[in-house]
């Protein structure tokens, strides 16, 4: 039965997350084959990066990305307020600032977490960047770090932005711990508290809550979307693309059917065939469909056609036909099929 949805429902009702390495344009455009609805982020690109690096490379994207995102990193207004006005003028729907990367890299040039003890600076940044653009300026951030309250310290940190206009916060439900974790083990050790963002929400109705961390499917989706207005998803989206397939249906109410995995492949390949002309590399691109057959019989031999020959010199259109035509089996053959796996 087609859901109904308020009327008031969020276009980042699902969101996938900006994860380093891996939301490159290559994964945007196959994500996108999977789900139209499904909000997508670039990886963080620094403001230094937008005004001296190159730009194609960094903020190009296919316009068939839409809704995408262009995620900064930065802590100097100024600077912030120019990437934002170039990325806007690329044709990004959004631009989010990153108030949650807890890496030492980041730390040390003053951005990501560490500025969750600064958001006097986040507003002047945000104020700035939204006084350039007319795309929304939104902000993504942890609970809190290292031995901050985070009940005092987040509800200081959102008044004090949103005071300087942010309306749209997505939040990682786990503090950020600066000092003794690495950037994978803040992804897990601290503990997950989505109910404090759910307080979050209750104590400011009128802005918008994106839950991330630690939701592994749009089942569990549903039950948080009872409490905040999106969420946003991370490595289980990346790990197991297809689940991105229920989305439409599910979450934004639509009645089209959604794509089989083969088609998806079969979607992609023009767009691979494209890049291969360009000098992109075969691996570049299929390393973002390994899991597309999560859980399904050939899964394993599918990854192992792309694992084993997409990084090899001159690889090429034969190797993704092979790995698309070994996943094809598992329609002809079905269950026998897993067994022999």
């Amino acid at each position: 039965m087609q859901q109904k949805l308020p009327e008031t429902a969020s276009t980042h009702r699902f969101c996938v997350a900006p994860m380093m390495e891996w939301t490159d344009r290559h994964c945007r455009y196959f994500l996108r084959l999977i789900s139209r609805r499904t909000f997508l982020y670039t990886e963080m690109v620094t403001a230094d990066a937008v005004l001296h690096g190159d730009r194609e490379r960094l903020l190009g994207f296919d316009a068939s990305e839409h809704p995408v995102a262009l995620q900064l990193g930065g802590s100097e207004p100024d600077k912030l307020a120019e990437a934002s006005r170039i990325g806007a003028d690329r044709g990004y729907d959004e631009i989010n600032l990153n108030i949650g990367c807890p890496s030492d890299r980041v730390q040390s040039g003053r951005f990501g977490a560490c500025l969750m003890e600064e958001p006097d600076l986040v507003a002047r940044s945000v104020e700035a960047m939204a006084e350039t653009v007319s795309v929304p300026v939104t902000v993504k951030c942890r609970i809190g770090i290292d031995d901050q309250d985070a009940e005092a310290s987040l509800d200081r940190f959102i008044d004090t932005v949103a005071d300087a206009g942010c309306k749209t916060f997505i939040v990682h439900a786990r503090k950020a711990w600066l000092q003794g974790l690495s950037p994978k083990e803040n992804r897990s050790v601290p503990p997950i508290d989505h109910d404090r963002v759910w307080r979050l929400k209750q104590r400011r109705p009128e802005l918008e809550i994106i839950l991330n961390g630690a939701i592994n499917s749009v089942a569990e989706s549903h039950i948080h979307l009872q409490h905040v207005d999106g969420v946003m998803l991370g490595r289980a989206a990346y790990a197991e693309p297809y689940l991105l397939a229920e989305v439409d249906r599910t979450l934004f109410g639509e009645g089209e059917a959604p794509p089989s995995r083969s088609e998806v492949l079969d979607s992609f390949m023009p767009y691979v065939e494209a890049e291969l002309a360009r000098g992109t590399r075969l691996n570049q691109m299929t390393r973002h469909i390994l899991g597309l057959f999560h859980g399904q019989p050939r899964a394993r031999a599918f990854r192992r056609v792309v694992a084993e020959n997409a990084h090899l010199p001159g690889a090429g259109l034969d190797v993704y036909r092979e790995a698309r035509d070994v996943a094809a089996g598992e329609a002809r053959a079905g269950q026998s099929l897993a067994a022999a796996e």
